[in-house]
């Protein structure tokens, strides 16, 4: 009996919270080794059909590093990154184009079904969802010099959002699930960084909260602490003295755009922790990094 009295706690725990975002949208980027460990590919779908089944709509967007990675080096091709982004070239581009809005999506979708929800695979050019431009990236990271302008190929960054098709899935109760593949307005195709897809939707969207799951933590400060709650200003330093680099760059950037959209709160969770979307959304201490105004 009291198995089941602390069964039903954890219910009533999350009662506020169901309350409080039921109707509402959570924009979650699914990434990492949630994406690739089967224990939290299963994990991860219950999560978010848990979520749709108490009225509150999720919508993935992925991303599928790793997957790329590992399809480039069986064909003896180098993954680059500069800031984040990866280095994408015409025959890059169609590797990419492949391995996201193919294989990991429609994989993810189908492991949704399995386990009981109801999803849909897109990407940026379905319902013309969402449209790109060309990617420039700033490189200041040499001393005593203009930031060098690095071209990065077939890479884009979203200038606009048609939510229409995310609506009518919304209707029938589907989950959207979004790889990060656009186009520009002359038809060309591009890979997108998944967290600043997630950004950009979720400010579209007007999601309550925007969740960008990673392979740390959250977000740290020099000594390696976990840092729980941080405003975007205080970021903004921190990635200009160096402290946030790397593949956290493009998800602080994400946070900054959703949060100046009208998101509520961004958070940056453990995606190797088992239910960590639930553990983020129905308790009160939550896990990782939340991003405030």
């Amino acid at each position: 009996m009291k198995t089941l009295i602390e069964k039903a706690n954890i219910l009533l725990e999350a009662l506020p919270y169901i309350k409080a975002f039921r109707g509402k949208t959570v924009v979650i980027k699914y990434g990492g080794n949630a994406m690739v460990n089967d224990t939290l590919r299963s994990k991860f779908a219950q999560d978010v059909i848990l979520l749709r089944y108490v009225g509150i709509k999720p919508v993935v967007v992925h991303g599928g590093g790793p997957q790329i990675g590992q399809t480039l080096a069986k064909m003896g091709k180098e993954s680059r990154f500069v800031r984040g982004h990866r280095i994408t070239d015409e025959e890059t581009m169609d590797i990419v184009e492949m391995v996201l809005g193919g294989k990991v999506n429609k994989d993810i979708v189908a492991l949704i079904q399995k386990h009981g929800g109801r999803a849909v695979g897109l990407t940026g050019k379905d319902g013309g969802l969402f449209h790109v431009e060309k990617l420039l990236i700033e490189d200041d990271s040499i001393e005593d010099g203009p930031p060098e302008i690095i071209d990065p190929g077939r890479v884009g960054k979203v200038v606009h959002i048609d939510p229409e098709i995310i609506q009518r899935m919304d209707d029938g109760n589907f989950i959207p699930v979004i790889a990060p593949v656009g186009v520009d307005g002359d038809g060309n195709t591009y890979n997108v960084n998944a967290d600043s897809v997630a950004g950009a939707m979720a400010g579209a969207l007007m999601a309550e909260k925007l969740i960008l799951m990673t392979d740390v933590p959250g977000i740290q400060d020099e000594e390696g602490n976990l840092i729980p709650s941080i405003d975007r200003e205080i970021l903004k330093e921190m990635t200009r003295g160096g402290i946030i680099h790397g593949g956290m760059i493009p998800k602080v950037e994400a946070a900054g755009a959703a949060l100046e959209a009208g998101v509520a709160k961004v958070h940056v969770i453990d995606g190797r922790i088992e239910h960590a979307v639930l553990l983020e959304v129905f308790t009160q201490t939550g896990i990782g990094t939340e991003i405030v105004q």
